[in-house]
């Protein structure tokens, strides 16, 4: 059987270990082109370049298979520009990640990471986002690679259906604290923000985004929960964004002016 065509990006930057470690896994599974930024993107959400040119250069970073591309842009202009301009056909599956840091609950806004594999999915292509809650660059990707070549299959074998991409996050664990997969809803959980007011050298204002993270949700079908219980949590999220539970009641109110 001809292998899958596996398109691989991130928001870290193609040189990071999480998207060095995932197209390792890949390419177990199929034949992969990665277009990835060619520096840390993260907390993009799903902007894209309409102000400046792109530019992307093939390089070669690793031994193997892969073929890559270094692209100047956003998470989502890599995808954009693989599809249009780079892969020699519609790509089968969009894996983004292996993301330094959780983009659990609402971090799936903000997350670059997960606005390349919602652009994949956008395009029609079925699409994954993987994300390991630990920012360190010596961050251990590897202990959760069973699991990741497992979820990859399956979404080869079931597709996804329209409008759907999973989100996956990966706790901080080794192999053997790691309990399995736990299929989740999206927690409510959000950041209490600060902004740090501080003064340059030469006397002028600036701000440094801080804040603390809070979880308001207290089930235990949420990602927030399976992570904080050594569980590997997916969310199957939607990018069609309309409340379908409020049309009817809108409907009501008096707009005809």
């Amino acid at each position: 059987m001809e292998k899958p065509l596996i398109l691989i990006t991130n928001d870290d930057g193609i040189t990071a270990p999480g998207i060095r470690e995932l197209i390792k896994i890949m390419n177990e599974i199929g034949e992969v082109y990665v277009i990835a930024p060619d520096k840390p993107q993260s907390g993009m959400g799903h902007a894209i370049t309409i102000n400046s040119t792109l530019r992307v250069e093939k390089i070669a970073l690793d031994q193997g298979p892969q073929q890559e591309w270094a692209c100047s842009g956003t998470p989502v202009d890599c995808v954009k520009l693989a599809i249009n301009q780079i892969l020699p056909k519609k790509p089968d599956l969009c894996v983004s990640g292996i993301n330094h840091g959780s983009n659990s609950s609402i971090n799936v806004i903000y997350s670059g990471t997960m606005s390349a594999a919602i652009e994949g999915g956008i395009e029609g292509i079925p699409s994954i986002g993987f994300s390991l809650c630990d920012y360190s660059f010596n961050a251990n990707f590897k202990a959760a690679k069973k699991y990741i070549k497992s979820i990859t299959e399956n979404v080869i074998t079931h597709k996804l259906p329209e409008g759907v991409v999973l989100n996956v996050n990966i706790p901080k664990a080794d192999e053997k604290q790691l309990k399995g997969i736990k299929i989740c809803r999206q927690a409510n959980a959000l950041w209490e923000e600060e902004f740090d007011k501080r003064i340059d050298p030469k006397g002028k204002t600036y701000y440094w985004l801080t804040g603390k993270w809070s979880n308001l949700d207290k089930g235990d079908d949420t990602d927030e929960w399976a992570l904080n219980h050594n569980y590997i949590s997916i969310v199957p999220i939607r990018f069609d964004m309309t409340a379908f539970h409020f049309l009817e009641k809108i409907k009501q109110w008096n707009l005809n002016l």
